[in-house]
């Protein structure tokens, strides 16, 4: 029951109870029971609104950092993905394989603020090599979800 719970409310966390109750033919009680049991393990770490801030009116750069480090005796990556993590502007810190060690996702009102905590605060960590910026350009899919769709054109085409 845990990864179909999973499963629909990753796509949907506003689902009812009720109504995912009833998807998966399960109770109410057993299905609130294994959600409060995910979250209390961290299986359930937060739930999360999707929004596409193109729409809106608020100006927003998120910025894609390659960062590489050195990892310290004893401590390995953990504790700097922890320095990283700390930072109120970094939305998400991954390890990575291959030509970098981490990447980190940051948002920031202008790209001058993305590039001052990147030479302020990124750079000046003690273990960091290197940083190379991406910023997004545009989204067109995030977490699985189209944030483009295009309106389809009803009208008929007529020709002479």
């Amino acid at each position: 029951m845990r990864e179909k719970i999973l499963a629909v409310i990753e796509k949907n966390s506003r689902i009812d109870l009720r109504d995912l109750a009833a998807l998966l033919g399960e109770s109410e009680i057993a299905v609130a029971n294994e959600i409060a049991d995910m979250e209390r393990e961290n299986i359930i770490c937060g739930y999360h609104t999707m929004i596409n801030w193109e729409n809106t009116g608020s100006e927003k750069v998120v910025a894609f950092i390659e960062v590489k480090v050195t990892p310290q005796r004893g401590m390995g990556f953990d504790k700097i993905a922890e320095r990283l993590y700390q930072y109120s502007e970094v939305d998400s810190v991954y390890l990575m394989s291959g030509s970098f060690d981490f990447a980190v996702i940051i948002e920031g009102k202008t790209m001058r603020e993305v590039a001052q905590f990147v030479s302020e605060k990124l750079s000046t960590i003690n273990a960091v090599l290197s940083t190379a910026t991406h910023f997004v350009l545009k989204k067109y899919k995030d977490h699985g979800t189209v944030m483009c769709q295009k309106s389809e054109d009803e009208r008929m085409l007529i020709t002479p």
